[in-house]
């Protein structure tokens, strides 16, 4: 394990431990007791600089000094082309959400097609690290299948459970890079917990980023990236999805740790999203504590997250970039999806597109202004899930073979748009 790794933190208790002694914080428990790991960023400062970042390779593993594992050696290099995914810049889109500026950082192109490749790519290289032949976890999609891929380019065995709702093009993907599938007949939580029963009854390397604080570190990147990318034309504001917490509480510290690093000098604030019906941290962030509101659901899967175990993670976050949190209802992220397209021409999978909801309701509300500059995270591909982005798109038009049939539909949009 590299050396500018110094310790970990528990998020609850602040006790610290050394490398490698748990993974949870054992006086809090597994469930309160998430551990941060910590990281000496003056001394990565020496190294990581302006200067050396552009030499290094276009993947996470270019911030070495901040990450908490090598990659592996492997025959197949597909690890190391996760990460550096591009900003696009959306005017005509910031035009209709009525900000200044939006640039989208688009880990749907990433090799799975989502931001999670960047937290397994790190779990996969920590599992061979310790030797392990198998790793697993429990997922809502995304997390599954870029663990999936991940552990089949390293060659490990993937076992992940899943709850019945998880999209169809999401279980294709798990099942193409040969993963063993365990479809609970439950919710999410009921997945997690027999997957951690799974681990320590058959020995897996646990790739939940509930327990494992390693996983953030991943995420993390994300952060570094749109720090490196905006060294010199920074944002206002970062606007990501919330589920479990761990994405933008990893995003938040890509960000900090890079002005640490002296490799930017600037702040930006941080935006979470969630969903009106499934939005326990953004209850949490008024309350400094988790409630767990009763039937509450969304349609974008990959935020559906009753129980976050990681919301301390995100509430500290938020709080010390002074950022929010917004909600979003399905509708408003069904425009969203359709209005990125249209706009960006960028198709986000829903939990993707709810950033992007979350700039209009941040417009909205007059927390952003018309002279907002924003970078919104687009986390997930929307071939991920076709059943879920039909619902937000316009039909298609059933025809006659004739000309005549094209011609009416033509003449009645021309007539629309006028």
């Amino acid at each position: 394990m590299p050396s500018f790794v110094t310790q970990l933190r528990c998020v609850k208790c602040s006790a610290t431990f050394a490398v490698g002694d748990c993974m949870t914080c054992p006086t809090c428990g597994p469930d309160d007791g998430i551990l941060d790991v910590e990281f000496d960023t003056a001394r990565a400062a020496l190294t990581l600089t302006r200067e050396s970042l552009r030499t290094r390779e276009p993947s996470i593993w270019r911030y070495a000094e901040l990450l908490p594992v090598d990659p592996p050696s492997l025959p197949n290099n597909g690890l190391r082309q996760i990460g550096w995914t591009p900003l696009v810049e959306a005017p005509r889109l910031a035009a209709a959400l009525g900000v200044k500026r939006i640039r989208l950082k688009d880990d749907g192109r990433s090799a799975s097609g989502s931001f999670k490749d960047r937290a397994s790519a790190i779990g996969v290289a920590m599992a061979a690290a310790s030797k392990a032949t198998s790793i697993a976890c429990a997922s809502t999609g995304n997390a599954a299948t870029s663990m999936a891929h991940c552990a089949a380019v390293a060659g490990l065995r993937a076992n992940i459970f899943v709850a019945r709702a998880a999209p169809e093009g999401k279980l294709a993907q798990m099942l193409a890079y040969g993963a063993r599938v365990f479809e609970v007949d439950g919710t999410y939580d009921d997945a997690y917990r027999l997957s951690r029963q799974a681990c320590a009854e058959f020995g897996w390397y646990d790739r939940n980023c509930a327990v494992n604080p390693y996983l953030v570190e991943g995420k993390k990147t994300g952060g570094l990236e749109i720090a490196e990318q905006c060294a010199d034309d920074p944002p206002d504001w970062v606007v990501i999805s919330v589920g479990d917490g761990c994405s933008i509480a990893g995003v938040a510290k890509g960000l900090r740790q890079m002005r640490e690093s002296c490799v930017i000098s600037w702040n930006a604030r941080v935006l979470g999203v969630q969903a009106e019906g499934v939005a326990p941290i953004h209850a949490g962030l008024k309350t400094d504590r988790l409630d767990i509101p009763p039937g509450g659901t969304t349609y974008a899967d990959s935020i559906n997250v009753p129980v976050p175990r990681n919301w301390r993670k995100a509430v500290n976050a938020v709080r010390q970039c002074d950022g929010a949190i917004v909600t979003v209802s399905d509708d408003e992220i069904r425009k969203a999806t359709a209005e990125t397209g249209r706009l960006a021409g960028i198709f986000a999978e829903p939990a993707a597109a709810a950033a992007v909801a979350g700039v209009a309701k941040a417009r909205a509300t007059g927390l952003f202004g018309d002279a907002s500059d924003v970078v919104a995270f687009i986390t997930g591909n929307g071939l991920k899930d076709i059943r879920g982005a039909l619902t937000a798109l316009q039909s298609q038009h059933r025809i006659d073979a004739n000309l005549d049939s094209v011609r009416r539909i033509v003449e009645f949009d021309d007539e629309s748009e006028a």
